[in-house]
């Protein structure tokens, strides 16, 4: 008996092991890359920079492979929260999962995330889309339906669970993942993601919400939506006590950018 015991224990070791190096092996954006992210045409992907977002869906492999051929890190965008019409996958989605209009973005409409069981063979595809691409990491969307009128009574625990079991099945993956916005439960989550994307939180004045992650020592990326330069000065000077990677952006997200001075 004793010997059966030391043989499961040693396979454990060795599981916790090869844990441990799969998550070594991510690769993590670090504060300090110069970041952009482009949608939508017309696109700029010849300008330097080493960290670049692009749609999983509409990046093309012929973009992708030129990008990594120069050594530029791309991060996968998903919508991970909410349904898109247009999506090549949308049929997939049972309607029992879709809920009220995302106002303000015609065609899509929020998803419920309590429904982890249905959604995850969707997501999941999406995820070995991104990986298969080479894609290095994932930017999931509106994983903060909590805090929206979503037509589901979504509570702060429905989220936590949801946005926990997509940063796993990023990570099964060998991607690393970033925590778009969702600032009220950051402190929470700073140990499950592996960076973060912040949108307008010098606008509406929620940036200090994201500091658990920079304790974590985790990188942090701003994006702000405004051509003022009066405005971008301002914002600028804030981010000198932050150090996170603000950029200006048009909110259709093609290749206009702007960086601090």
């Amino acid at each position: 008996m004793r010997y059966w015991l030391l043989f499961v224990l040693v396979l454990l070791l060795g599981a916790a092991d090869t844990g441990a190096a799969a998550a070594d092996r991510l690769w993590v954006p670090s504060q300090g890359l110069r970041f952009d992210i482009q949608f939508t045409k017309p696109f700029d992907f010849e300008r330097p920079v080493d960290f670049l977002e692009l749609d999983l869906f509409d990046a093309t492999p012929q973009t992708i492979a030129s990008l990594k051929a120069r050594g530029v890190r791309l991060a996968c965008y998903i919508n991970a929260g909410a349904w898109e019409n247009w999506r090549p996958d949308a049929n997939r989605y049972p309607a029992t999962v879709l809920g009220k209009a995302y106002e303000g973005w015609p065609g899509e409409r929020w998803l419920d995330i309590r429904r982890i069981d249905l959604l995850a063979p969707i997501l999941e595809a999406r995820l070995d889309l991104c990986r298969s691409k080479g894609f290095d990491t994932v930017e999931a969307d509106n994983v903060n339906g909590y805090e929206n009128d979503t037509g589901f009574a979504l509570s702060s625990d429905d989220q936590l669970r949801f946005n926990r079991w997509l940063a796993q099945a990023a990570h099964a993956r060998g991607l690393s993942i970033g925590l778009k916005n969702t600032g009220l439960l950051a402190d929470r989550l700073v140990a499950d993601f592996d960076w973060a994307l912040v949108e307008s939180c010098y606008t509406y004045n929620e940036c200090q919400l994201f500091l658990p992650f920079r304790r974590a020592g985790k990188a942090v990326f701003v994006i702000e939506y405004t051509a003022n330069r009066r405005q971008q000065a301002q914002f600028c000077a804030l981010n000198r006590n932050y150090g996170w990677g603000l950029i200006f952006k048009r909110k259709k997200l093609d290749r206009w950018l702007v960086r601090c001075p």
